[in-house]
């Protein structure tokens, strides 16, 4: 079973630096930190902002200034004294640092309040994902046209994988579908599954899974808000 799940402090193996050339792996702080700067700075480029300082960027993300200073000078110079950072330059580096420039394209299993919501919302087309696929088994959904995409059965996705490139499956599903849906997708070739089930998912360890649970968020900032 491969279940990744990032938090947002401390280093990985290398340290809490962590922090080496493009074509070295960074470590699990350094990319979930750099994943929230990317977060915010998505929000700051929709909201009209067009430079940022690492302060405002630790009020937004509570991680020290200093240490944002640290995490984006590894990579380059890309703030001025007394100016900040311009916002869509440090939007196109970190995409480029997490490797996640470009397009990619998202199967999306269910068709319910969940998976619709998440089909009509912009919080995977703001980092370059796309919901090119909706799967659900319900004879009364197939056909019916969920935000970008048209609902199809889960018989359809190997098809779907092959001809759309898709490259992560997220499961908004029923804790008890969770399962065979994430061993049709390992058999499509699929190689990420975002998990908003509370299914454990057991998958090759070439798969990797992140698993997405609101209560498990909630518990992790009232554990913050109590000590």
């Amino acid at each position: 079973m491969s279940d990744v799940a990032t938090t947002a402090g401390g280093g990985g193996p290398s340290g809490d630096g962590g922090i080496g050339p493009l074509s070295d792996r960074l470590s699990l702080g350094v990319a979930a930190r750099l994943s929230r700067y990317l977060q915010v700075l998505t929000q700051a480029r929709k909201m009209g902002k067009e430079t940022i300082s690492s302060q405002e960027l630790s009020e937004y993300t509570h991680v020290n200034s200093t240490q944002i200073r640290r995490d984006l000078s590894g990579f380059g110079k890309f703030g001025k004294r007394g100016v900040g950072y311009n916002v869509d330059l440090l939007v196109s580096q970190i995409r480029k640092i997490l490797r996640t420039s470009g397009q990619h394209n998202i199967a999306l299993f269910g068709a319910g309040h969940l998976g619709k919501a998440i089909a009509s919302s912009d919080i995977f087309a703001d980092h370059g994902f796309r919901v090119v696929a909706i799967f659900d088994p319900d004879p009364e959904k197939l056909g019916e046209q969920v935000g970008p995409a048209m609902v199809r059965h889960p018989d359809d996705l190997r098809q779907m994988v092959e001809e759309e490139d898709i490259v992560v499956g997220v499961l908004a599903v029923p804790t008890a579908a969770a399962q065979p849906l994430a061993d049709q997708l390992v058999d499509a070739g699929v190689k990420i599954i975002f998990n908003y089930s509370e299914a454990l998912l057991h998958v090759p360890p070439e798969v990797t899974v992140h698993t997405s649970s609101p209560a498990v968020d909630l518990l992790y900032a009232l554990y913050f808000y109590l000590t």
